[in-house]
């Protein structure tokens, strides 16, 4: 796909792996919708790419969320990559100290950002990239949608649910619209705010965005980023060894 003068919409823009990946879609030509919470953190990074057109959304509420579906693609028609970046984690112990009706709007929250917003951006804006000769749904998921770790379940169940949700919007856009592609980018641990003190050999956010961003280009449907290239062989050879392996991730 050539991102030459495309507008991309990337959520998650101002942190991480979302700010990189709106780095590499710019160097590539394109302009990128930047789409976060914090607005001075957006204003920060408008004031560094004169490409970037920051919009600050909460992506837990349905109904901004459902408003900001409506008005981009009225903003910016020539909007033709979606990048779903955007994501939080909840370490959670169901059976230890935490408090479980403390922890429900939490996780209600975690399932909001990591999923729902991503099928409601998804679904929402296809009728608007079908309209281009190349358009691409750009799905950013985790090693552990794979093979779960046991300190973050919902995370895990998120993370997997989109996954599933990928391929299956794929085969729809390969019977109905084959010019629009739908790519799920599967991220090993990540060295970001959200692991931060969590494991070891992180790769960078900005290799992880390099990665998914030459995957855009070449036209891969899946883009297994780093390590988690060994996941699909080792479940295959040993489902209980990749398991074992990630469960205290």
């Amino acid at each position: 796909m050539n991102l030459h003068d495309t507008t991309a919409l990337v959520t998650g823009a101002t942190r991480g792996i979302g700010r990189h990946l709106t780095r590499h879609l710019i160097a590539h030509g394109a302009r990128v919708v930047a789409v976060g919470r914090d607005q001075d953190l957006l204003d920060e990074l408008a004031a560094e790419h004169g490409e970037v057109h920051p919009w600050q959304v909460d992506l837990a509420d349905p109904a901004a969320v459902d408003a900001f579906v409506t008005e981009v693609a009225q903003r910016h028609p020539g909007l033709s990559v979606v990048v779903n970046n955007a994501g939080v984690q909840t370490l959670t112990d169901f059976l230890g100290d935490d408090d479980p009706e403390a922890l429900r709007p939490v996780l209600r929250r975690e399932i909001a950002i990591n999923f729902d917003a991503v099928v409601a951006l998804s679904t929402g804006l296809l009728p608007h990239l079908r309209r281009h000769p190349e358009a691409a749904v750009v799905n950013i998921t985790s090693g552990l949608a794979l093979a779960p770790k046991r300190s973050a379940p919902v995370y895990c169940a998120t993370k997997a649910a989109v996954r599933t949700f990928s391929r299956a919007l794929r085969y729809q856009c390969q019977d109905a619209a084959p010019h629009v592609r739908v790519i799920d980018a599967v991220m090993p641990l990540v060295d970001t705010e959200m692991t931060r003190g969590r494991g070891r050999d992180k790769i960078s956010p900005d290799q992880a965005a390099r990665a998914v961003v030459d995957g855009i280009v070449a036209g891969t449907d899946e883009i297994h980023v780093g390590r988690t290239r060994l996941l699909p062989p080792l479940l295959r050879l040993s489902p209980a060894l990749a398991h074992r392996v990630l469960r205290d991730s």
